[in-house]
């Protein structure tokens, strides 16, 4: 495709996402869904600009108001700013010339909001909780993305087998640090394609999520609960764990988000795990199940401010007044999946947010009211597991708190009680 013709798309599909209103990635997905014609790379470009636009929109928007045309045109000229050979083709003499004066600007001498991108409730939360230099480390990694993490099916294979697969097969690849099951990979590779995928010898799991469901010890012959299943994958790691046997009931309010789990769980091999659809937490189905379950699982609904890595529209679409809204949610979801567990039972509580409103609050409230729930040590569970440096992933509570510039995961927290008996 010409430059000039990516360049115009390009500028539609910010038009569109920054208008805010609906999640990002499905914004993109609805804009190739429209222009079917685009080509592999074409859709890396236009998705990778987007994502770059969504992360420096502060500073941006700043340098855009020196220049002429379009705003949105301009904030992609300033994504295209490390593919020169682009540029040259696609911009005119005075966009070109703008766009260089731009680089000459020292970025240090600007106000920390431009240097940041963040809005301010969400600068001085994390402000709050971090020493100066790792904020601006945690900053420098929002920019950096994400890597691509898969969990090793251990019912079908082995990390060592998989990963001199993976080796052999070309792709640069290594060891988790943490999850003993897990693989980083890096690159972007085909991999609907490749046999170990299409196979469920592996799935696309962040490391962090897979020390969520480690935290559970679910094992052979348990009654496992995953309450906020989603498209289910701390599901299939909870499945794995247990060997295939047992039961694992897979709870969602979102039959669609359910409907993704199915083709996962065909090629997963596991026949332990039920899927339903709840309407909410205090539905029939959970209430028939009280005081049964081994283990519970609550991977509550949270602002997702863990994940801006890959997602950063959601700095721009949360607010405060969202996270107070989640946090009687979470609560509410905890208590009630908290009904379901046998003495002796445990319970994780886990979001993908960094927000202490949605995680230690939340947490504390939740011991305050359950006196027969005893918190257990999140590092002591791990290290049980098989997690080296467990006790460098927890906060001074002993809950799991993960950052991606110090662990280069998402951002997930956990705390895990066990019922008296």
């Amino acid at each position: 495709m010409h430059p000039n013709a990516l360049l115009d798309l390009a500028t539609q599909l910010v038009r569109e996402v920054q208008k805010l209103d609906a999640p990002a990635d499905g914004l993109v997905s609805l804009f190739f869904r429209k222009n079917k014609l685009l080509g592999p790379r074409e859709r890396h470009a236009l998705a990778e600009t987007t994502y770059a636009v969504l992360r420096q929109r502060l500073l941006w928007q700043h340098l855009a108001q020196s220049g002429h045309g379009p705003m949105e045109r301009r904030l992609v000229a300033l994504a295209w700013q490390g593919q020169p050979h682009v540029l040259a083709v696609g911009l005119s003499t005075d966009e070109s010339a703008w766009l260089e004066r731009t680089r000459q600007i020292d970025f240090n001498t600007l106000p920390d909001k431009l240097r940041h991108n963040l809005p301010d409730w969400l600068s001085n939360a994390l402000r709050a909780q971090l020493p100066d230099e790792e904020f601006w480390a945690l900053v420098k990694s929002y920019s950096e993305g994400a890597p691509l993490d898969l969990r090793v099916n251990t019912l079908k294979d082995k990390r060592e087998a998989v990963l001199q697969a993976l080796l052999d097969a070309g792709q640069q690849a290594e060891a988790t640090p943490y999850s003993p099951q897990g693989i980083r990979v890096h690159g972007k590779p085909a991999l609907q394609k490749m046999p170990l995928y299409t196979n469920g010898h592996v799935e696309v799991q962040d490391e962090g999520s897979q020390l969520l469901a480690l935290l559970t010890g679910a094992k052979r012959g348990d009654m496992v609960v995953d309450f906020c299943a989603g498209a289910g994958g701390k599901t299939l790691a909870l499945g794995a764990m247990m060997r295939n046997t047992g039961r694992l009931y897979a709870f969602d309010v979102s039959g669609h988000r359910l409907d993704n789990l199915k083709p996962r769980l065909a090629r997963s091999g596991l026949s332990n795990v039920y899927p339903a659809q709840i309407a909410h937490e205090r539905d029939e189905r959970i209430k028939r199940l009280s005081g049964k379950i081994d283990r519970v699982l609550v991977d509550a609904p949270c602002s997702g401010l863990g994940t801006l890595r890959r997602n950063p529209d959601l700095k721009w679409r949360q607010s405060p007044k969202a996270v107070a809204e989640l946090q009687a949610k979470q609560l509410a979801i905890l208590n009630s999946a908290a009904r379901l567990l046998k003495p002796g039972g445990r319970l994780v509580y886990a979001t993908c947010s960094v927000m202490p409103a949605e995680n230690e609050t939340v947490a504390e409230q939740f011991t305050q009211e359950h006196q027969d729930f005893v918190p257990v040590s999140s590092a002591d569970l791990l290290t049980q597991a098989g997690v080296a440096n467990a006790e460098g992933l927890c906060n001074a509570q002993g809950q799991l708190r993960l950052w991606p510039h110090r662990h280069a995961t998402d951002g997930f927290y956990a705390a895990v009680w066990e019922k008296k008996d």
